[in-house]
């Protein structure tokens, strides 16, 4: 057991060096901040973020974090380094609080660079020092974390939005979430069935894609939830009537129908022909909507998504930026 242990210590440090130079900084031993692309971009005036045009979200007051490296999956269009996935949780426990105000801190402070920066917006460099959002999406398996419960009633006790993104292997810790609930719950869908998921998101455990219908079962329980598609060319970016199925079945609120981003570490296992264009999401997002009850209401060609809601909850596509 201890010489387990010592080897994980050991991938573990290897690891954090090897984050940091990518411009990951650790929050108290298991979480960690990064600056999101469209964070800097928002500062200096550029542009923001899909979750700012489909909701309102400021990205420029956008912290995107993890409470975990842990993740129980090692999907093939993952721009993180999926080497390092751990199917439990191993060491310590922070408390929930210390990441929150710890990830504000190191975000904040990882934006000080832009206040010398002439591109910078004035509005916004003042903005940016009072975070209003936390994008709980940045690596690992969120509901590994098992004070996350507590630390999304202490964001939201803050006054602050916290959406949250889970793989949906832990059913157990999405029904905790029910009396807890995030502002907004993504549940990220790989395939139409087990052989698609399987394929897409490589997952350690054997029953993921069954644990991943218990959680989506439970979908229609939170106030706002989004059933998220990540489509990848020749691995899950097939059968749009199988996920206007699984969306009728399961009922989300919204459909997000996003293609796969060819950068990061993804590059290591995929081509940039995996990569769907634009118009190609589009055409599949129209193929849902004419296979269920969901119709295309926005998108954003940058980032290559197209966003659907279902009739019956059609204007509730609230704007959260400012609170």
């Amino acid at each position: 057991m201890a010489i387990a242990l010592n080897v994980f210590q050991e991938q573990k440090d290897l690891k954090e060096k090897k984050r940091h130079n990518e411009g990951y900084r650790l929050v108290g031993n298991h979480s960690a901040v990064k600056i999101c692309g469209y964070c800097k971009k928002s500062i200096k005036g550029e542009d923001v973020c899909y979750k700012n045009t489909f909701y309102g979200i400021e990205s420029w007051r956008c912290i995107q974090m993890s409470p975990t490296f842990f993740c129980d999956h090692r999907c093939v269009f993952c721009w993180r380094d999926i080497d390092y996935v751990w199917p439990k949780w191993q060491g310590p426990i922070d408390n929930p609080n210390e990441i929150v105000d710890n990830a504000i801190k190191a975000h904040v402070e990882l934006l000080q660079g832009f206040k010398g920066n002439p591109k910078s917006v004035e509005e916004k460099l003042k903005a940016m020092e009072k975070p209003l959002h936390f994008a709980i999406s940045l690596t690992g398996e969120p509901t590994m974390y098992p004070r996350l419960p507590e630390m999304i009633d202490y964001i939201k006790e803050k006054g602050m939005t916290a959406f949250l993104v889970t793989n949906g292997t832990i059913p157990e810790m999405v029904e905790k979430l029910i009396d807890h609930q995030p502002t907004q719950l993504y549940i990220s869908v790989y395939g139409t069935n087990k052989e698609m998921h399987q394929r897409t998101a490589n997952p350690i455990t054997k029953d993921a894609w069954e644990r991943l219908q218990k959680s989506l079962s439970m979908m229609h329980k939170f106030n706002r939830n989004v059933m998220r598609l990540t489509l990848v060319r020749g691995f899950n970016f097939m059968d749009p009537e199988g996920y206007a199925k699984l969306a009728e079945k399961y009922n989300p609120m919204f459909i997000e129908a996003k293609g796969f981003a060819f950068v990061g570490h993804s590059q290591e296992r995929l081509e940039v022909h995996n990569m769907p264009y634009h118009h190609e999401i589009m055409e599949f997002a129209k193929k849902i909507e004419e296979n269920s009850s969901y119709k295309v209401i926005d998108s954003k060609a940058e980032s290559k998504v197209a966003l659907l809601v279902k009739e019956d909850f059609e204007g509730r596509k609230m704007n959260f930026g400012g609170l």
